[in-house]
């Protein structure tokens, strides 16, 4: 078995990962038993410290401190009652644009990726909010579940991203940076969202109808209705600003978005006991399924690295005389193709252990890339047949919207994140202004 070539060995660790993922096996557990099977097999029961020199190296870390906190302050929020009020604000302030409601919800999905650092939460949120509202004043059931998948995924690029603090500790990159460097092409992207949204509801209104004349609202409940932006968008400035501006380490930015999202939520009357233990609890399990998942994907990337994956990447790279630009399509083509199976912090501690310093040898900038890997993220959580996106708007939609309208409503949206990859692939400022403008 010592002998096997790189090639092979890679091979064979990640199709028994698929395999016992396909069998029900957690990601952690198959990501463990793959990388301590090889482990032994080819360096012997030696092979098995290399376990707890990974479980150490992917706690050894204080930036992973911010990660509960981030995620216990998302949750907070979005137990607290806000979405109500936002989509309230919404309804009054666009409704009686054709395409108005669904262009909201893009922004309040924004904002709610800048509350709460996950996905699943303004998908899940607004699925239960909105689309029975939307679906009630006739909206198309497609353009509405494209929508809200679609702004959900913001989640991934707007700061603050759970999953880029993590693409942060194992890049060994600046937080407060890449935090910088999602702000505008997660804006970028929100806005040809709601531009696609315009359009088609200018040439159909029948795909997204304005609100009837006598559900409309004066000037003065417009303005009035504003009030509800005041103070999630005030914490949101003062986590962000506390992090790209200096202030505060991201650890210690995200103790005070925890503590902020708790006084909103008191002052709105409903922090109560259940909150808390749905929170808590909540938080705990989150954080714990990622700390798993950090050190079994740690410990497997650490197997396949030291039996030689990376050098055989440089082999075929030297071989086949391939551009650079050619060597970060396909990082970009194997991030869509394996999101359409795996989990994106699965992919994440995969791929770039091995991706990174490739990408640094071919003069690439990190921060460039940390981004192009979150907008393949977003596209592969909408892209059928397994993408997690589809799965969360499934478990809310009401039974007259089938998987099959789900899958269609995706594939517009798709095609505009990848849009927006192809613009920061060919324009790398648009990632990399603001950072370098900061720092």
């Amino acid at each position: 078995m010592a002998e096997l070539e790189p090639l092979t060995i890679t091979t064979i660790m990640f199709l028994s990962m698929l395999v016992l993922m396909a069998m029900g096996a957690p990601l952690a557990l198959a990501l463990m038993i793959s990388g301590m099977g090889s482990a032994y097999l080819m360096f012997g029961p030696g092979g098995l410290d290399l376990l707890l020199a990974s479980a150490y190296s992917a706690m050894d870390n204080f930036l992973l401190v911010s990660l509960p906190m981030f995620i216990f302050m998302g949750l907070v929020l979005e137990r607290s009652g806000i979405t109500d009020d936002l989509f309230g604000m919404i309804h009054k302030l666009m409704g009686s644009i054709p395409g108005g409601l669904g262009v909201g919800t893009v922004l309040i999905c924004a904002i709610i990726a800048a509350m709460a650092g996950v996905s699943g939460a303004a998908t899940v949120s607004l699925g239960i909010i909105a689309l029975p509202a939307m679906l009630k004043r006739g909206y198309h059931k497609r353009l509405i579940t494209g929508t809200i998948m679609a702004g959900g995924a913001l989640g991934f690029l707007i700061p603050p991203s759970v999953l880029m603090i993590v693409y942060a500790f194992l890049a060994r990159e600046s937080v407060g940076k890449l935090f910088a460097a999602g702000l505008i092409p997660g804006l970028m992207l929100a806005s040809i969202y709601m531009i696609y949204i315009l359009l088609r509801c200018r040439f159909n209104p029948e795909l997204g109808p304005p609100t009837r004349p006598e559900e409309r609202f004066s000037n003065k409940e417009k303005i009035k209705s504003l009030k509800h932006i005041v103070a999630p968008g005030l914490l949101v400035f003062i986590v962000l600003g506390c992090i790209i501006g200096g202030i505060t380490s991201p650890s210690e930015a995200s103790a005070v978005g925890a503590a902020g999202a708790l006084l909103i939520t008191m002052a709105r009357g409903k922090l109560t006991w259940n909150l808390l233990r749905y929170v808590m609890l909540n938080t705990t399990k989150i954080t714990g399924m990622l700390i798993w998942i950090a050190i079994a994907a740690v410990f497997f990337s650490r197997i396949y690295m030291g039996l030689g994956a990376g050098m055989m990447i440089s082999d075929i790279i030297d071989d086949f005389s391939l551009s650079p630009y050619t060597i970060i399509i396909f990082m970009l083509f194997s991030f869509f193709l394996l999101g359409m199976f795996l989990d994106d912090f699965a992919i994440l501690f995969i791929t770039v252990p091995l991706y990174i310093p490739i990408v640094r040898d071919l003069g690439f900038d990190t921060t460039w890339f940390a981004v192009l890997f979150i907008l393949s993220m977003q596209s592969a959580y909408l892209t059928p047949p397994f993408g997690y996106n589809l799965f969360y708007m499934r478990s809310v939609a009401p039974s007259s919207i089938t998987i099959v309208d789900i899958y269609r409503s995706a594939l517009p949206f798709v095609g505009l994140q990848i849009i927006g990859l192809i613009l920061v692939v060919a324009f790398p400022s648009i990632a990399l202004w603001l950072p370098n403008l900061l720092f």
